[in-house]
């Protein structure tokens, strides 16, 4: 039998430090035992410790025999037999029976082991074993060869020897050419950044092209079927053909190394941002208008939580990813409906780390908590859209000491958590709501945007209760090592971050946030300030001593006083005295007549159509006006939201201004056609003139139909 082992004494060769060194002489000494060694080249003696020649790594043993090696050409035992199926398993258990029953009498291998009527008397042990090798090929119907093979197979590698031999697969690659290969996957690459090729336009540049490199007949050129073949092999190390182009490209961009990622330590270490455009459609609470939202989020990486998220139409600007930043410092309250165990207590600390029960009390006497916990980043990790890198955002960040990692060009997996949660958002929520479009134009429906009933601050409230619910949700990407079966969830792992880092990064100043919003310079008067047509004064008499004063700031802001404003919220903007270095809310004078929010947009919009309505138009008015629309389109019932439907025909003709470059949604042929029913039928007339058009649109009296019943009550 072969042996792994080798013996080690006088005359045993060794590489030692690349130099082929004999054993000369062994001793024993009282600090262990040595080995005299003399080098095979210039016959120089030294002298080592036996235990540094047996472990170091420097040292390789040469072999005076033959014996199993890790680089041989013979496969390991464990993969042998794990290739085996069920009833090959079963066959090389009863050949191994027969040989060692021809070994040693015993099928067992053993005379401690014996079945009945062992050992047969044609397989004494006493017997000749040239005897017993005659008796077993004639029981079992093959040749002497054939036994004495399985006997020297088995002694050699056990019952792996006698496993079925399998001849190993040919590649098609491996029968055709390496050149003709090699220039298929060259073409192949070449189509990263391309539209998706065919197959056989791959096949007809690659014959070309080896033809043109190598010269005609040099290279034999495989048949149709072989280059299929080979493709099909090719398409596993550079896909090509089966995936989508924007898949095949994410794919080609991977790195040729081993994969890295940061690894957050602690909650707030690392924020990533993202926008990403939702896929489903909604209406413009005002212009009730179809418009594609975009969704910007901010998420802590360690823990998974949504720190902020601000949802807008058409396209994200500087101020929208301020907005995000601002509620990392200051989350928005919770809506009355949550879960009592989806809300976060105001300071954002879970409730399993309070101690003093009256201070838990006495918040949640002080108001319903905050929609998130509040933290402090460290670093944002953001792509290189212009939005995340504006001058605003960056100086803001260097003055809070946050640090901004961007990440690489075309490379989302460096923010691979928040790209999930777009993912698990799209299949968990989006894809259950009316104006659900799908991911691509291949997954759209036949017409989503009739189904379109959500207004975008209807969208925004049911995206945010959603992640209320998300926080307290088994996350798969949450693991504690220590305990992996540990099914985490957001909320969970914001307290295991607080008990392992020991402490947060909470804002020092709440106020600090006000510094992400927009600044607008004014003049104090004695009513206040006056920014776009709209009168803020605070409730305190804090602009009563900056009164008809100059301001001390220069520049292009000369003799004016700076105003933090909210694009999000016009009824209050935000003033920082400068003597006392405190802020202070300045109040709209319409605000007591709201009970929500109310955007910029939103006002002008509202100004517009007032001053068509009435002669003398003021903000009163038109708010008025204004919350009456709102609150027809916030409404649940269906009858008021085709009723919206229908007003949104008449305000179409309102010229709104449009955003450069971004496609109007309005302006769909399906959109249209419940818009402006009057405008299009002439040019459908047109149309029918020219030939039956390609699909199933609604017609003028399918659409009369759909509204008929829009005052009947359901």
């Amino acid at each position: 039998m072969n042996s792994a082992s080798v013996r080690v004494g006088v005359g045993t060769r060794f590489v030692y430090d690349g130099e082929v060194v004999e054993v000369v002489e062994m001793l024993t000494t009282t600090a262990g035992n040595d080995v005299v060694l003399k080098n095979s080249g210039d016959g120089r003696i030294s002298r080592v410790a036996l235990r540094k020649l047996l472990t170091s790594g420097q040292v390789r043993v040469i072999p005076d025999g033959p014996g199993p090696s890790s680089d041989g050409s013979v496969e390991i035992a464990s993969v042998v037999l794990a290739e085996l199926t069920e009833t090959e398993m079963h066959q090389v258990r009863v050949r191994a029976a027969h040989i060692r029953e021809v070994l040693t009498g015993y099928r067992s291998g053993s005379s401690d082991i014996v079945e009945a009527g062992e050992p047969r008397k044609q397989f004494d042990p006493r017997l000749p074993l040239t005897s017993r090798y005659n008796a077993k090929a004639v029981e079992l119907g093959v040749g002497l060869r054939t036994i004495k093979q399985w006997v020297s197979d088995f002694r050699n590698d056990g019952e792996a020897g006698l496993a079925p031999r399998r001849r190993p697969s040919v590649r098609p690659s491996r029968r055709t050419d390496e050149r003709w290969v090699e220039v298929a996957l060259e073409v192949m690459v070449e189509h990263t950044a391309e539209s998706k090729p065919s197959r056989t336009m791959v096949i007809d540049r690659t014959n070309a092209r080896v033809v043109a490199r190598f010269g005609e007949g040099v290279v034999k050129l495989p048949s149709r079927a072989t280059a299929f073949r080979v493709l099909e092999e090719l398409e596993k190390r550079h896909p090509t053909f089966r995936l989508s182009t924007k898949r095949n490209r994410d794919i080609a961009d991977r790195p040729d190394g081993a994969y890295g990622k940061l690894r957050p330590t602690r909650p707030g270490e690392y924020l990533l941002m993202d926008t990403t455009r939702l896929d489903v459609f909604a209406l413009d609470p005002v212009t009730l208008r179809w418009v594609q939202a975009e969704l910007t989020v901010a998420m802590d990486w360690y823990t998974r939580c949504i720190t902020g998220l601000r949802i807008t139409p058409v396209s994200t600007k500087a101020v929208d990813v301020s907005s995000v930043l601002y509620q990392c410092y200051r989350p928005r309250p919770a809506a009355p409906g949550w879960p009592e165990h989806a809300v976060w207590p105001e300071h954002g600390i879970p409730r399993s780390v309070l101690v003093d029960t009256a201070a838990f009390a006495l918040a949640e006497q002080r108001g319903p908590g905050a929609a998130g916990p509040a933290v402090v980043p460290e670093t944002i990790v953001v792509d290189h859209g212009k939005v995340y890198v504006s001058e605003h955002v960056t100086s803001v960040c260097r003055r809070m000491g946050i640090s901004i990692q961007p990440a690489r060009l075309r490379t989302g997996r460096d923010k691979g958590p928040v790209e999930r949660f777009f993912r698990t958002l799209r299949e968990d929520l989006l894809q259950a709501l009316p104006g659900y479009k799908g991911p691509d134009v291949h997954s759209r429906g036949l017409d989503p945007e009739s189904e379109a009933f959500f207004f975008l601050d209807e969208l925004e409230a049911i995206i945010r209760e959603w992640i209320a619910v998300y926080h307290h949700r088994p996350h798969d990407g949450l693991v504690e090592p220590h305990l992996p079966k540990l099914r985490l969830s957001p909320a969970m792992m914001f307290e295991h971050g607080l008990a392992r880092a020991g402490y947060i990064e909470a804002p020092r100043d709440p106020d600090l946030a006000y510094e992400f919003l927009h600044t607008r310079w004014r003049t104090i008067q004695h009513y206040g300030v006056e920014i776009d047509g709209r009168r803020y004064n605070a409730r305190d008499a804090v602009l009563k001593k900056y009164e008809n004063a100059t301001s001390p700031y220069t520049g292009k802001a000369r003799g004016r006083w700076p105003v933090q404003v909210d694009p999000d919220d016009i009824t209050r903007v935000y003033f920082r005295d400068p003597q006392a270095r405190t802020w202070h809310t300045l109040w709209w004078e319409h605000a007591p007549a709201l009970d929500m929010p109310l955007s910029d947009e939103a006002l002008r919009f509202a100004r517009r159509l007032a001053a068509e309505k009435y002669t003398y138009p003021d903000d009163k008015i038109a708010v008025a006006d204004l919350l009456e629309r709102w609150n027809l389109g916030l409404d649940r019932s269906l009858v008021e939201r085709r009723m919206a439907l229908r007003l949104s025909r008449e305000r179409a003709a309102i010229d709104l201004p449009e955003q450069a470059g971004e496609p109007d949604i309005a302006e769909l042929p399906s959109v249209a056609r419940v818009l402006h029913p009057a405008e299009t039928s002439a040019s459908d007339d047109q149309d029918a003139e020219r030939g039956p058009e390609m699909g199933d649109g609604d017609t003028d009296d399918e659409l009369d139909d759909f509204y008929a019943d829009a005052l009947e009550d359901v």
